[in-house]
């Protein structure tokens, strides 16, 4: 029989009173970001939409602000993405697959799983200044496009490492112990069975630490990055073909949160309206990454389900 005294009663309005204030308060937090961050991409689209034509995207940049353009930045950044994809990738996919699948579970993994962790929230610039010191100087490779895209695998690697593990995590043990049961061995079950199902969460999560990769810029400022170039960085890798020319990775570099950063600096406004417009390509570059991302989820779980 349900209690209907009093104070049971009051209790039950005081508790439907909270849930109905949170639900407000949440409301209206979630009203005024939302609010905020379409009044910040109204005001860019406003100023940098006008700008945005053939010749801003095609033009190296230039002292005067009519004739400058994000030609190099972009080549800078596709490259940067390029490098950190095929470096980070095996990296992170294979460290997550050992510390999940057979890494035993003692203090020294414990240890080194923690350190991910933080690794994962460290700031920006302390993998910049890791790259200048690793890279660039002990390493010798100067400050072009290799040692910025190995810095910023430095970056992503860990958050690849977490959002793998979670993923294969997230697969059915039954899966393993079917594929056991068949006679397969842990490479093939691995192989063939969890990570095909862990696929779409892994993609999400190295698509989304690429994405973070794309707009940052302490990192490359620390490495190197130049705010002035006037040629194509890594033009020259196919002039050996069918060898490829490797020495061009070593080309310095320019990206797009680089060259926004130059211009935003500057004390002339036309810049800040070439910035805005360069803030458009950086955001579409980004939104377009995540669209692949919810897209690769979708069709791998289609794929899962048929």
């Amino acid at each position: 029989m349900t209690p209907t005294g009093p104070g049971v009663l009051r209790s039950r309005w005081i508790h439907r009173l909270y849930d109905r204030t949170f639900r407000v308060v949440g409301l209206a937090v979630v009203c005024i970001s939302l609010a905020a961050v379409f009044a910040m991409l109204g005001d860019i689209v406003a100023d940098g939409l006008p700008r945005l034509d053939w010749g801003f995207l095609t033009s190296y940049p230039s002292r005067k602000p009519e004739r400058a353009g994000i030609l190099a930045a972009s080549a800078g950044t596709l490259w940067l993405m390029a490098l950190t994809t095929l470096i980070a990738l095996p990296l992170g996919i294979a460290a997550a697959i050992y510390l999940e699948e057979y890494a035993r579970k003692n203090s020294l993994t414990a240890f080194v799983e923690i350190n991910i962790a933080n690794l994962a929230g460290v700031p920006s610039i302390i993998y910049g200044l890791l790259g200048l010191g690793l890279f660039v100087r002990w390493m010798e490779l100067g400050r072009g496009l290799l040692a910025g895209a190995m810095t910023l695998a430095l970056l992503v690697v860990p958050g690849i490492i977490l959002s793998t593990r979670e993923a294969l995590r997230a697969v059915p043990y039954t899966i393993r112990e079917a594929a056991y049961a068949l006679g397969a061995s842990r490479w093939q079950t691995i192989q063939h069975q969890v990570v095909p199902a862990a696929m779409p969460g892994i993609l999400t999560g190295v698509i989304l630490a690429l994405s973070r990769a794309a707009g940052e810029t302490a990192p490359l400022v620390a490495v190197g990055a130049v705010t002035f170039i006037t040629f194509l960085p890594g033009s020259g890798f196919f002039d050996k073909w069918p060898a490829l020319n490797l020495e061009c990775l070593r080309d310095p570099f320019s990206a797009l949160p680089i060259q926004i950063f130059n211009w935003v600096s500057r004390p002339q406004q036309a810049f800040g309206v070439n910035a805005a417009a360069a803030i458009i390509v950086l955001l579409l570059v980004t939104f377009a990454m995540n669209g692949v991302a919810v897209w690769l989820r979708y069709h791998y779980r289609r794929q899962e389900e048929g």
